[in-house]
C-alpha cells in the first residue's frame, strides 16, 4: 500500500485541524483516535471560549463538526490505538493493533490529560463542579465560592482569574509557601476575596447532583475544614501523553515535546501540535492553531522530497 503523506495521531482539536489543512492541500491524510473525536474536548459539557460561538458550544457537537470539516476535505479517520512507531529515517511506520500504516510525514497530537487528585468521585463530578481549567470553566461560577487546589503558576494564575469573578477563592496548598514567585503570592494578597489554606489537602468532594463543598485535611496535625463552594479546580499538573514515542523524539523533563512554534521536532518530517507541546497556554484555540501551522510545515516538507 503506498505511505499516505500525513499521518495524524490523536482526534482533538490540534490534530482534526492538522488533517483540515493537510486534506485541503491535496495531501492524502489519515488520522489515527484510539477513543473518541474530540480528545479533552469532546468530554465539556459546555465551551464559552472558542471563537464564532456566542452562546457557547457543546464540547462534542464541536468534536463532531471539526471532524466533518476535515473528512469534507478527504481525511480519513481510523478508530485504532496506535501500539508503535518507527519515526526515524525518510520513510515512517505506525503500528497499531489493527496493521500497519506508512507515512511520509507525521504529526503528533495526543495531547495531554490533567493529573488528577484521586479522590472519590472526582471524575464523575467532572463538569459538576469539578473542573481542571479555570479560563475554560471559570465564567460558570461568576459570584460563587470555589476553591483551587495547587501552589504552582498555573494554581496561582486560576486563583487571580477566579478571583476576578468568584466571590470567595480559597487556595488549597499542600505545604506553607508556594512554588510559585512570592511576587503572585502578592497579587492574590491584593484581590482581597483569596483565601489560604496552608499545610493542607482536599480529602472529599460533597456533592448532591453537583458539588456542594469540600473537606479538607491538616497536614500538620492541625484542625481541617469544611468548605461550603460550587467548584474545585484542580491545577496539581498535566501528564503528556509521549510514552509512546519517548526515546525518539525529543521531550523536557517533564515528558513534553520540544517543538517551537513551527511545531518541528527533532526528526525531519515529524511533528508536533497541541497540548503535548512545551508551550505557555493550552487551549481550544492554541491546538487548533498548533494544528495548522504543523500542516503547513509538513507541507513544506513534502514539496521539498
Amino acid at each position: 500500500m503506498d505511505p499516505f503523506d500525513i499521518i495524524i495521531l490523536g482526534g482533538g482539536p490540534a490534530g482534526y485541524t492538522a488533517a483540515l489543512y493537510g486534506a485541503r492541500a491535496g495531501r492524502s491524510v489519515l488520522l489515527l483516535e484510539k477513543l473518541a473525536p474530540g480528545g479533552q474536548m469532546g468530554t465539556t459539557d459546555v465551551i464559552d471560549n472558542y471563537p464564532g460561538f456566542p452562546q457557547g458550544v457543546k464540547g462534542f457537537q464541536l468534536a463532531m463538526d471539526m471532524k466533518a470539516c476535515a473528512e469534507r476535505f478527504g481525511a480519513k479517520t481510523k478508530l485504532e490505538a496506535v501500539t508503535g512507531l518507527e519515526l526515524a529515517g525518510s520513510g515512517k511506520t505506525v503500528h497499531t493493533k489493527k496493521g500497519d500504516y506508512a507515512a511520509k510525514t507525521v504529526i503528533l497530537a495526543t495531547g495531554a490529560q490533567p493529573r488528577e487528585l484521586g479522590l472519590a468521585h472526582e471524575r464523575e463530578l467532572r463538569g459538576r463542579g469539578v473542573s481542571y481549567c479555570a479560563t475554560c470553566d471559570g465564567m460558570f461560577y461568576r459570584g460563587k465560592d470555589v476553591a483551587v487546589i495547587g501552589g504552582g503558576n498555573t494554581a496561582v494564575a486560576d486563583a487571580l482569574y477566579l478571583s476576578r469573578l468568584c466571590g470567595r477563592v480559597y487556595l488549597i496548598h499542600r505545604r506553607d509557601k508556594l512554588r510559585a514567585p512570592d511576587s503572585q503570592r502578592a497579587l492574590l494578597e491584593q484581590a482581597g476575596n483569596v483565601e489560604f489554606l496552608w499545610n493542607s489537602r482536599a480529602e472529599e468532594l460533597l456533592y448532591e447532583e453537583r458539588l456542594t463543598g469540600l473537606k479538607t485535611v491538616r497536614l500538620d496535625g492541625g484542625e481541617g475544614r469544611t468548605l461550603d463552594c460550587a467548584g474545585v479546580f484542580i491545577a496539581v499538573g498535566q501528564v503528556p501523553e509521549t510514552s509512546l514515542f519517548a526515546g525518539q523524539v525529543e521531550l523536557d523533563e517533564a515528558g513534553y515535546v520540544l517543538a517551537g512554534e513551527d511545531c518541528r521536532t527533532n526528526l525531519p518530517g515529524v511533528f508536533a501540535a497541541g497540548d503535548l507541546r512545551r508551550k505557555p497556554l493550552r487551549q481550544i484555540v492554541t491546538a487548533a492553531a498548533d494544528g495548522a501551522v504543523a500542516a503547513q510545515m509538513a507541507e513544506e516538507y513534502l514539496s521539498a522530497l
